[in-house]
């Protein structure tokens, strides 16, 4: 293998698709759904992956967003995303029956060799979607493994949750919100908010997710954390792992440029077995072992 595929493992790994658009859903809180055609870039995308759009033709810059579900058979993707930039806004002005450029998919995604028996997956606002994605990818590939999914926000939830009837030790009885489609492949879920949502957590998601691995009862070596969401979140959960001596894996976000590595734009420090070392978020990651991610203050 030459050099240069060593320095590059993503070489040859990213396509260039034209993608019709064959949904469109609009949600409170600037929130937007889009399910896009592009086979070449369903058939490879993993739970992390990430596609970088265009989100108009009159907008040279891209935007990166995460893949929130797949299907490799019929060949679509969906990302969930939220308007807050020209860029983004102009995405979610287009409609059903157009053509977007898609690059993807672009990253490092989680670690699927195996699982523990209870993952426990954490999800941000607009780091929701790649949650859902591993989810999915779990109850087709790791049967055995019974995960747990806690999302967190600050605006309406981009579905309507309902009661769960999934019983779940170690939280609140009255905290029951979860998410339809989880329920329906009988996933268990609960939701966490400041807003005040009914049947919410009211609270950050990383202290449920505190409460349920001390008062669970759940043997902590079961347990792995996945997580994306807002750097700040990401730094608490990367805490809460190290709390109970856990392992975890974070998404992180980042502004990207280019989302291909050439740029270098998108870098975060990262402790190596060299030392601390700069890492791209978009090609080295985004998915990095939480303890080796270096938080700024």
């Amino acid at each position: 293998m030459a050099q240069a595929d060593v320095a590059r493992p993503h070489r040859g790994t990213i396509a260039l698709a034209d993608a019709t658009v064959l949904a469109v859903e609009h949600f409170e809180g600037a929130q937007h759904y889009l399910r896009l055609a592009c086979p070449s870039i369903a058939a490879r995308a993993r739970p992390g992956s990430f596609v970088h759009l265009k989100c108009d033709t009159e907008l040279p810059m891209r935007r990166p967003m995460s893949v929130m579900r797949v299907s490799a058979r019929d060949g679509w993707l969906d990302v969930l995303y939220k308007a807050h930039g020209h860029g983004s806004g102009l995405l979610a002005t287009r409609v059903v029956g157009e053509t977007l450029s898609v690059m993807g998919p672009i990253g490092q995604p989680f670690k699927l060799d195996s699982y523990r028996a209870r993952p426990l997956l954490i999800g941000g606002g607009v780091g929701i979607p790649p949650m859902l994605f591993l989810a999915e990818h779990m109850r087709a590939n790791a049967p055995t493994a019974r995960p747990l999914v806690l999302m967190g926000s600050e605006v309406p939830f981009p579905f309507t949750p309902r009661p769960s009837t999934l019983m779940l030790a170690g939280v609140p009885p009255d905290v029951i919100a979860a998410m339809p489609l989880l329920e329906d492949w009988h996933i268990a879920s609960r939701l966490a908010s400041l807003a005040g949502f009914p049947g919410c957590y009211e609270g950050y998601v990383t202290d449920l997710a505190r409460q349920w691995l001390s008062t669970s009862g759940v043997a902590l070596d079961d347990v792995e954390i996945f997580s994306c969401g807002p750097t700040p979140m990401l730094r608490a959960v990367a805490a809460l792992a190290a709390e109970f001596n856990l392992p975890c894996q974070i998404s992180l976000e980042e502004y990207m440029a280019c989302a291909v590595g050439g740029c270098a734009g998108c870098t975060v420090k990262v402790e190596t077995a060299n030392g601390p070392a700069m890492k791209r978020v978009c090609v080295d990651g985004p998915v990095f072992e939480a303890k080796t991610v270096v938080f700024g203050d």
